[in-house]
């Protein structure tokens, strides 16, 4: 059976979120701005998925928007700040190492702050770059999406406060798994990440942040919502959250032992990113002389689906900007997330089968004695 590692881009439906959908669909097809009866019963549900969100980020109900995607929830967050404070300035701080929604809403206004070799923020520049002239928001994402480390989020918001300047956190990969540090005026982050159906995206925003809805639908969150998929992903996120410690406890040493066993059994591999701070299931190494799309299908023929490339444009294969703003290998790589499903026995079949699908890349490649 294939071992699925890739939970950063979407982790397996938890069983919770799958008896939650079924019984929505059931109970909560109604449109829930209406007067009826059923439509009754639906605003119940959807207040009551609010709720429990609410209460597992610590924030308050009436902060909280349901959005069509995590990335629906980035444009939203980026646009409607630019919009509540367009008197600010259109410029939009952000580390280098964002998602690409992130970067694609900045445009040409954005101004990236570098980071290190390992990942983390130049909280130098950061500081530099918050203060400048025109700067209507700064976004940072909790804990990189393509290799784990976790961004000092705390210091971040502190500077961005001592200027005026909001802070937006794409906490994608950390709701559920890790808390998030307050101090930050926005939040975006993606059910699929956390066990709940796709097509749910979560928008925080704060009391007291300038933020006008950016686009004329969304003045009414709720219309147009698929109701029983946000009932299903406040489930998923109350039994996720429960479980966080517990998960982490046994996903970190797995990923220890990849970090470990990898570089020790593969020869020229880089594994990138915070060895300390970082999320305990994920973890990127780097394979030099081998062809990241070649490895890609190499590994799923043997029955492991991974990532190779860009988290976020692994599809098109092209160079990751995260590896390359970091300054490590950026061909070749491997993102291994692992989840609530995943055994110890399917790491170890991918550590004993990885060093020999290397070898044969490479040598069909043409690279041998390595």
């Amino acid at each position: 059976m294939q071992a699925f590692f890739d939970a950063a881009a979407g982790a397996p439906l938890h069983p919770v979120a799958r008896q939650a959908l079924l019984a929505a669909l059931e109970d909560g097809w109604a449109d829930p701005g209406k007067l009826y009866t059923q439509a009754r019963r639906a605003r119940q549900l959807l207040d009551a998925a609010r709720a429990a969100t609410a209460e597992i980020l610590g924030v308050r109900p009436d902060e909280i928007a349901f959005t069509p995607s995590g990335t629906a929830a980035v444009h939203s967050a980026v646009e409607g700040t630019r919009k509540g404070r367009r008197r600010a300035g259109p410029v939009l701080v952000h580390s280098a190492i964002e998602h690409s929604a992130v970067l694609h809403a900045a445009g040409e206004d954005g101004v990236s702050v570098p980071v290190d070799r390992l990942g983390r923020l130049d909280l130098d520049a950061w500081r530099a770059a918050v203060r400048g002239d025109g700067v209507a928001l700064a976004a940072l994402v909790s804990a990189s999406h393509e290799v784990g480390t976790v961004q000092p989020v705390a210091e971040a918001a502190e500077a961005c406060a001592a200027h005026g300047v909001p802070l937006f956190v794409d906490a994608a990969q950390s709701v559920g798994r890790v808390p998030v540090p307050d101090g930050w005026s926005l939040l975006a982050a993606s059910a699929r990440k956390w066990g709940g159906p796709p097509g749910v995206g979560l928008l925080v925003v704060r009391k007291g942040t300038r933020w006008e809805a950016p686009y004329p639908q969304e003045g009414d969150r709720d219309t147009g919502r698929d109701l029983p998929a946000i009932v299903a992903a406040a489930a998923a996120l109350r039994a996720v959250a429960a479980d966080r410690e517990a998960e982490a406890a046994r996903l970190a040493p797995l990923v220890d032992r990849i970090r470990a066993v990898v570089p020790a059994t593969v020869p020229d591999v880089e594994v990138v990113g915070d060895a300390e701070a970082r999320l305990p299931h994920l973890v990127t190494f780097s394979c030099l002389y081998v062809d990241g799309e070649a490895l890609l299908h190499a590994l799923d023929r043997r029955g492991f689906a991974v990532s190779s490339g860009s988290s976020c444009t692994s599809s098109t294969l092209r160079p990751s900007h995260v590896l390359e703003a970091m300054g490590v290998l950026s061909h070749g790589n491997v993102r291994v997330s692992l989840h609530r499903e995943t055994t110890q026995e399917q790491v170890e079949r991918f550590l004993a089968e990885l060093p020999g699908i290397v070898a044969d890349l490479r040598a069909e490649a043409g690279v041998v004695g390595l």
